[in-house]
């Protein structure tokens, strides 16, 4: 496949889902779909967590932190992903590609922290409820917040700067709809024990250190939560805990799967259909997520809409 006369030999070429030229309008149609419910949903948690002061909490300012980190995530992807698959051409610029490349690991990686300090939060809230607005005061959760912020930011330099070294002798097609790191890494022309051995202990440090870290939260909470004779307190921790569990496991169902395995394992259409899962369909579901079964978010929304509607007379 090559592109047109004014393209520079830089470009690389995303060829998608080219091979199923049936399936492109389809794909098309439901990620513009999913990206606008994406759009929408995680910019109302992300004003109505700062417009309502109820919910000036360690859990909806992590909640926000997550909402503009699927943001960004997705419109790093999503914009570029329609062009193509609207337009004839499927190039994208070495710096683009680069950039696409860098956010997709620099936010990922951060979301993976992330969902382990909202696993903490949840257990202080809930194990340590007397002493909780001590153990998270403000500072420690910008701190937390910050920390994750810096480790994505760490490993996305680390894997790219490794990566975009490994000599494509001439190759520029990337089978995926997007640059990400396996895709790139099966377009050298060299076999590299170093990435993967890198990988693999960047997997373990991003991915099962924090969802172990879930784990034991959610196990410690799962004990106190069996001494509760509450009913309403009951539910109202099952919603809370349901919700972020529920995030846990779709993010890191997918990411250990394709990011834990040997590179070669992963046959070229299922790791398309992997990456479009946790590209576009769980940025979309972490705002219906969390609002569907959250009383203090739909609760908030309301008050906001009500005051919008009836503004208090001076």
């Amino acid at each position: 496949m090559g592109t047109s006369n004014g393209s520079s030999r830089t470009d690389f070429i995303l060829l998608g889902f080219s091979d199923r030229p049936q399936l492109e309008h389809i794909i098309s149609v439901v990620a513009f779909i999913f990206y606008i419910i994406t759009l929408v949903g995680n910019t109302t948690i992300i004003l109505v967590s700062y417009l309502d002061t109820q919910l000036h909490t360690p859990m909806y300012f992590f909640l926000s932190n997550l909402s503009f980190l699927d943001l960004c995530y997705t419109t790093s992807i999503i914009p570029q992903m329609l062009v193509n698959l609207w337009g004839p051409k499927k190039s994208i610029t070495y710096g683009g590609c680069v950039l696409q490349f860098f956010f997709a690991l620099d936010l990922g990686a951060t979301e993976c922290l992330l969902l382990a300090v909202m696993a903490y939060d949840r257990y202080a809230a809930i194990c340590q409820p007397l002493h909780y607005t001590v153990i998270m005061h403000p500072e420690l959760c910008q701190k937390m917040v910050l920390i994750a912020w810096l480790g994505g930011l760490g490993s996305a330099l680390i894997l790219c700067s490794l990566t975009l070294k490994l000599p494509r002798c001439g190759h520029r097609e990337v089978d995926n709809f997007f640059c990400e790191m396996p895709a790139l890494i099966k377009m050298a022309c060299v076999y590299s024990k170093v990435i993967e051995v890198v990988v693999f202990a960047l997997g373990v440090v991003f991915l099962l250190v924090p969802l172990s870290l879930i784990l034991i939260s959610y196990g410690v909470i799962t004990k106190a939560v069996m001494r509760i004779k509450s009913a309403v307190r009951w539910r109202k921790i099952l919603n809370t805990c349901g919700s972020h569990l529920t995030v846990v496991s779709l993010f890191y169902g997918t990411i250990i799967y394709m990011y834990m395995k040997p590179q070669t394992s992963t046959s070229q259409n299922e790791g398309k259909f992997l990456t479009l899962f946790y590209t576009i369909v769980t940025p979309s579901l972490n705002p219906l997520i969390y609002t569907l079964r959250n009383k203090d978010v739909k609760s908030a929304i309301k008050r906001i809409l009500w005051i919008k509607k009836w503004p208090a007379k001076s």
